[in-house]
């Protein structure tokens, strides 16, 4: 294969991703004038979760290491919407600006003194924050609220049905987020992030050392976690402890690896809808609940391994035809 049709198979590959995603977006867009209230709301849900499955991805695919305490940066992101909204008053215009600061600040302030911590260690140690989230919430609940939690109300844009903006701005917010991971990605610094993981040596020869590309990412899936709570805060109407407990961190996880720690829409958005619609349609299986997830979660891991495979036959079939 000739230089040339090199570049023109990889320009066809991301005409073909940029289309994928732009018909999906179309469709997510008319999305609520085909389906009831119920479902418009379960879907705003999904596209905040899969904010998060994001922030997850990112720090996997450029830092190499594996959070279980993601939920931190959520309920930071979630609590600034809360209490600037009951307290205040103040909508997310003001908001999401500072819940992004606060988890890009408190994940470099996380990240500095565990820079040199890899695999489980880290793992563990962000284990650390996923446990003690939920104690800190009840700790400050003349803020917080407590157990009781607080009800966001103010709309984004007054004047339009709140039902829809908790719709709209949640999937506003996914796209935004997908396209500037995208930029990063494109960008020189992206570049040198990953090269940071996957050559230590070479990165370090180009002047970027290890240790800083790990707080740089770490920073940034931490102001994406924020922006997750952010979401989250708005199409939940709620914030409560409960929605920022260890089970959530797994559950953002487990969204990361059934989406194959994908960075575009459309893998995101696979990765939410299993954390979010997977365990309502389960709702009703009772004791068994555990069971058909773990079997949900072993036949999408089971698919995404093989597909390329089941691609490769299907394509050798093709051209015999």
């Amino acid at each position: 294969m000739t230089s040339d049709q090199t570049v023109l198979l990889r320009l066809s590959g991301l005409a073909t991703s940029a289309l994928t995603t732009a018909v999906l977006v179309a469709v997510l867009i008319f999305m609520p004038f085909l389906l009831g209230g119920s479902w418009t709301f379960t879907l705003g849900l999904c596209f905040a979760n899969s904010i998060g499955v994001l922030a997850v991805s990112l720090l996997v695919r450029y830092g190499g290491e594996v959070s279980i305490g993601h939920t931190f940066f959520t309920a930071l992101g979630a609590y600034s919407v809360g209490v600037l909204d009951t307290r205040y008053g103040i909508s997310l215009w003001a908001s999401v600006p500072l819940a992004l600061l606060l988890g890009v600040t408190f994940g470099i302030l996380f990240a500095w003194p565990s820079r040199n911590l890899h695999g489980i260690y880290l793992a563990v140690t962000t284990l650390a924050l996923a446990l003690a989230v939920p104690e800190m919430i009840n700790n400050f609940d003349a803020l917080t609220g407590g157990y009781e939690g607080l009800y966001v109300a103010t709309p984004f844009i007054p004047g339009i049905d709140m039902g829809l903006q908790r719709y709209y701005v949640a999937l506003f917010m996914l796209v935004i987020v997908c396209l500037a991971v995208v930029r990063l990605r494109l960008s020189r610094q992206g570049m040198a992030l990953l090269l940071a993981k996957t050559h230590p040596a070479a990165a370090d020869a180009f002047g970027t050392r290890r240790v800083w590309a790990r707080i740089s990412i770490m920073g940034i899936s931490g102001g994406i976690g924020a922006l997750c709570g952010a979401t989250l805060a708005l199409s939940g109407s709620t914030v409560s402890p409960g929605g920022f407990t260890f089970w959530q961190a797994i559950f953002l996880l487990v969204g990361s690896v059934v989406s194959f720690y994908g960075l575009s829409l459309p893998r995101v958005l696979i990765g939410g809808a299993f954390v979010t619609l997977v365990p309502q349609l389960l709702s009703a299986s009772g004791a068994w609940i555990p069971v058909f997830y773990g079997l949900a979660l072993l036949g999408m891991i089971l698919l995404g391994h093989y597909m390329p495979r089941i691609r490769k036959a299907m394509a050798r079939k093709s051209e015999v035809t």
